[in-house]
């Protein structure tokens, strides 16, 4: 069952408010408008990207009757705090999971993600956590913000490696679902973050370039932190 089907199932409707995240795309988001609720958005952690679960408790209203968590990048978020929320609430908590990966592959990207993070400087490496997958290798370009990572992406395809900013424009500032509302965490994570060549098929040459090309331009961005 999709999430547009838990959330009806579970009584979701007309004027329900569903809290998610806005790191990421508008899926999320467009499935409660289906079930009929209205999406509000939450912070995330700075270290999961996954919803915060003090941001989370600070969003809920009387009208709130559910809350959907999305894993991201192979990290999953902390569902502890986040199902405690829910039962201090009594609110409906839905998982939206990535897709499962051959263990094998898990296995070789994991590999790449400790060869990346020992070598890498200039950049942020990802947090480390219980049972990260690495279906992403995002890392944070220090700066001030956007016009220092869209620079270093640049830079590093030049260099022949590929790379991709993971997302471009949060939920909440798109005009379908534009609102007036402070996420610092998301905003900064929508800045600065990067995902680098990880696929499990890369060979030691091609990560080798990974840091070479990196590593070269890390030096000319001033950290902000």
């Amino acid at each position: 069952m999709g999430t547009v089907g838990m959330l009806k199932a579970a009584g979701v409707g007309l004027g329900d408010e569903v809290i998610v995240p806005a790191y990421g795309n508008a899926e999320v988001a467009e499935a409660v408008v289906q079930a009929g609720g209205l999406p509000v958005f939450a912070d995330i952690d700075s270290a999961t990207y996954c919803l915060d679960a003090e941001a989370v408790a600070a969003a809920v209203t009387p009208r709130t009757s559910a809350v959907v968590v999305v894993h991201r990048f192979g990290r999953t978020a902390g569902m502890g705090a986040l199902g405690e929320v829910g039962r201090r609430h009594g609110l409906l908590v839905v998982e939206q999971a990535e897709s499962s990966e051959p263990y094998d592959g898990v296995v070789r990207r994991r590999g790449h993600a400790a060869y990346l993070d020992a070598r890498l400087s200039g950049v942020v490496t990802p947090a480390p956590g219980e049972g990260h997958t690495y279906q992403q290798y995002v890392v944070r370009v220090p700066g001030n913000g956007r016009p220092d990572r869209d620079a270093f992406a640049r830079a590093v395809r030049a260099k022949g490696v590929d790379c991709r900013v993971p997302v471009k424009t949060p939920v909440h500032r798109m005009p379908a679902f534009r609102r007036d509302v402070v996420l610092a965490e998301t905003e900064r994570a929508a800045d600065e973050t990067l995902a680098l060549p990880i696929g499990a098929g890369l060979s030691r040459r091609e990560l080798q370039r990974v840091v070479s090309a990196c590593n070269a331009l890390g030096g000319l961005l001033q950290p902000a932190f």
